[in-house]
Formats: structure tokens, sequence, C-alpha cells
């Protein structure tokens, strides 16, 4: 743990205004500095003031005393301990997958690179979708923070490429270096891969309505119906489970899948539902958390839609079998 406690300067009357403290991890030190100065100057300029940052691990915000902290949503599950809440879900980045070229391999692909090129990721659910779309290529093991791969990468010749995130490319500054995105024909995403959240205390009202105002209504809603998906599945980072939403008009698709640790088996489906943004909200609705997320900004019909269609596309590939595929894929990773 480091930092210290952001201080805001005196206003006009003398009087100095709350102190908010923010808190992310280490690793997302340039996440918590892009969202700090871009986002919350840009929303809370006239009140707020970000200086220095402390650090917090995940759950720290009684301990630490931090009012808010910063994660990647994807990193957040599904269920928050009680007394937390997802207070806002900002405008989502691309959340599809890149391909990073050894620099020997630049100007290929992954159809074009030679046979058995061996590619790096550390995610069973890449792994297992580019098993399946590319069997010439060999899928290898990689760990490290994005520095730290990409140095793997490109100091030693034992991968062709890796599989990275292309938002936390694009957060980083690194998007030169992308060669490739993968669509979900090649690879369907992370349950909320792209967006931030931002974790508050759910008693704290002031916070709460205050990082309100950053929620994005489309990216709620995709999240939201990604999340009751991952949730009804009891899926998690140790099985490979697979989204792709969009919304059109007033329509929310959903596409999910799950699949065996080498591809083989694999089960995936489409659902779709109609949510109507209007920014209503009822009272009861600003009460409401859905999947850890409180929305009070986005009419609560429409909200519950989306966890709707989550639900209801995980109940028919259950139906269909996807437990068995997971309990298997999560038996064999337990095991290695």
């Amino acid at each position: 743990m480091q930092g210290h406690c952001i201080t805001p300067p005196p206003e006009g009357n003398g009087k100095v205004s709350r102190v908010i403290r923010m808190g992310t991890r280490k690793s997302q030190v340039m996440f918590l500095e892009a969202f700090s100065y871009h986002v919350i100057e840009q929303y809370f300029s006239s009140s707020v003031w970000v200086g220095d940052f402390c650090f917090c691990f995940h759950m720290r915000l009684f301990i630490t005393r931090v009012d808010i902290v910063v994660h990647s949503l994807k990193d957040l599950p599904t269920s928050l301990p009680p007394g937390f809440t997802i207070g806002a879900i900002l405008q989502r980045e691309n959340p599809h997958d890149a391909v990073v070229l050894h620099p020997k391999n630049a100007a290929l692909t992954l159809d074009s690179l030679p046979e058995k090129s061996v590619i790096g990721t550390s995610s069973l659910r890449r792994a297992a979708q580019l098993k399946k779309r590319f069997p010439q290529l060999e899928f290898e093991n990689i760990r490290g923070n994005l520095n730290t791969r990409l140095k793997k990468l490109d100091e030693k010749d034992d991968y062709a490429a890796i599989i990275l995130a292309a938002a936390g490319l694009k957060r980083m500054g690194w998007e030169s270096r992308i060669s490739q995105i993968l669509g979900p024909e090649d690879c369907m995403y992370a349950v909320g891969q792209g967006a931030l959240a931002v974790e508050v205390r759910a008693q704290d009202k002031d916070i709460l309505e205050m990082v309100s105002v950053l929620h994005h209504p489309d990216t709620v809603l995709r999240c939201i119906s990604e999340r009751a998906f991952l949730k009804q599945l009891e899926g998690g980072c140790s099985v490979p489970v697979a989204v792709h939403t969009e919304v059109k008009g007033s329509m929310l698709y959903l596409t999910g899948a799950v699949y065996s640790l080498d591809g083989a088996d694999c089960l995936k489906d489409t659902m779709q539902t109609v949510v109507e943004i209007d920014n209503k909200v009822s009272e009861s609705a600003q009460e409401c958390e859905h999947v850890g997320v409180t929305a009070n900004s986005v009419s609560s019909s429409a909200l519950e839609a989306a966890e709707k269609l989550g639900m209801d596309l995980a109940n028919a590939l259950l139906n269909k079998g996807a437990k068995d595929i997971l309990t298997t894929a999560r038996t064999l990773n337990d095991a290695r």
C-alpha cells in the first residue's frame, strides 16, 4: 500500500470541499491516471481536485479509507461482498482482443503465420476459441503484466505473437503494436472487457450520486446482460466463457458461448430484448442492484430487461448441456 490522501484546494468562501480519495491496484496506475484527469476533472472540476493517488487492492475500501476504487470491469466478480456496489460503468473502449506480432512477423496475420507458430496467451477463453479457429497454430501460456508480456515477445523467439485486450493497449498508448483486431467470428471477448468500473460503498449516497453521471447507458446495459449471463452459468476465470453484445436502436443483442479447454466442444447462442433508454428512473430503482451494479441514471425497465436477457441465454445453454462442459473444463484446469 502506498500513496497519500487527496486534498482539494480551499473554495472561495474559505471552506474546504469534501476530500475524495481514489484508489486502484498498482498494475492499473495508468488506467487510474487516465480516469482521474480526463474523466473526474471533466465532470467534477468545480468540486473535486485530483492530486496524488492512494493505491489499494480489491475490496479494501473500508480499510484504506478511500471513497472510490477504479477497476477493469472484467476483474470484478458478478457478486460483490455486502456493502459494496459498482456505482458507474464508463463508456466502453474496443472490447475485442488484439494480435501483437513479434517484430520479425510484421505484416502477417494469424491466418498467414507459418504452421506450428506459437501464440502466447494467459486466457483460457482466448486459447479455447483460437485453437478451434486456427488449428494449425500452437498456443502456450504467457504470464505477467502488459510490459512483461510485450518484453517476452520482443526479446525472445518463444512466441510468434501474443493476444492481448485491445482496450488495455490503447489505454497504455500502445495502439501501434496492434497488428490485428479479432472479430467475434474469431474470438469473442470476456464479460465486461474494455469497460472501467467505479466501485463505491453502497451506503455512501453522496459518492454514489456523484459518480452516477459517469454511467454510459449502452455500456451499462451490455455489461449487465454479460454479467448476468456469467453469474447464471456460475462461470469465472477458470472456465472459457465468451460474449459479444450490441445495442441497435432499442434492441440489445447478446451472444454467449462456453467452450471446452481445447475448443473442441462449444455451445453458443444469441438472444435479444427491447431496452428503452429513457432516463426515467423510479425511486425504488435507485436502491436496486443488478449483478452488483447500481445505475441510478438508467431506466429500471431497461436494466431489468438486460439482466433477464443474460439469465435467459445462460439457461438456454445450460439446458443444452453447458454445465457438463464447464464442469469438465474447471476440473481439468484445477488439475493443471
